[in-house]
């Protein structure tokens, strides 16, 4: 898996997931916790801790950008990794949040439309008062375009941060990597506190040094046209 080339730019783009919340093990918190304010678990916060000591191995004392959701979450496992003496720069980013479902979200509610989700596409549905996938993709987009407008800057560090959520890492790389919506349809979110890591090539090309997991097997390239042809294969 490779992204174009281009003369500029960090060698290395990390994207962290956030740690353990409390909506992980306690949906019904959406009830009465607006989204962007529900906090890590105390087990969040040391995953995102133990996330810090493999971060600050892997950027061998190189300087970081960091680019976080404004989620509460999110604040919190950057808070956490224990790396602010590595750090250049922090931006809050509001286009790297979490996909919107609802404001506060009735479970029953909720539970039926992400059974419609399952069977319409997680890509194209769009929640009744929130956004679809491809929303998401859209907003990302555009981060993107800012981020290579900072990285074009001279002195720009050698790493990149993004902290944000789980969809988002996966929407992300699809527009990195022009993987098909077939294709991201197949991808799994990585777990609490972990990481996928793009690093730049020789040539400037980058390279996903970990996929995601795929919960059903789907070449890169395959199209709605194959999965057509071949079946429609949708989540339960």
């Amino acid at each position: 898996m490779t992204g174009a080339a281009d003369g500029a730019g960090p060698e290395r783009i990390v994207l962290l997931r956030h740690g353990e919340s409390e909506a992980n093990i306690d949906p019904a918190i959406y009830e009465r916790v607006p989204d962007y304010r529900i906090p890590l678990t105390a087990r969040g916060v040391a995953q995102s801790r133990a996330a810090g000591e493999r971060l600050r191995e892997q950027f061998d004392g190189q300087k970081v950008c960091v680019y976080v959701s404004p989620y509460l979450r999110a604040y919190q496992t950057l808070e956490a990794l224990g790396i602010d003496d590595l750090i250049e720069r922090r931006i809050e980013e509001p286009r790297l949040r979490e996909q919107d479902w609802a404001n506060y979200q009735d479970p029953d509610e909720i539970s039926r439309q992400t059974r419609l989700r399952n069977t319409y596409g997680h890509f194209f549905y769009r929640f009744n008062e929130g956004e679809s996938g491809a929303d998401v993709f859209d907003r990302v987009s555009t981060f993107m375009e800012t981020l290579y407008r900072h990285r074009a800057k001279p002195g720009f560090p050698p790493n990149t941060l993004v902290v944000t959520h789980g969809l988002t890492m996966r929407l992300f790389c699809m527009r990195w990597f022009h993987w098909s919506v077939e294709y991201f349809e197949s991808l799994n979110n990585p777990g609490n506190a972990e990481t996928r890591t793009l690093v730049r090539q020789a040539d400037g090309r980058f390279v996903l040094e970990q996929p995601f997991d795929q919960w059903h097997a789907v070449p890169e390239g395959q199209t709605i046209l194959d999965t057509t042809r071949r079946g429609a294969i949708l989540p339960e």
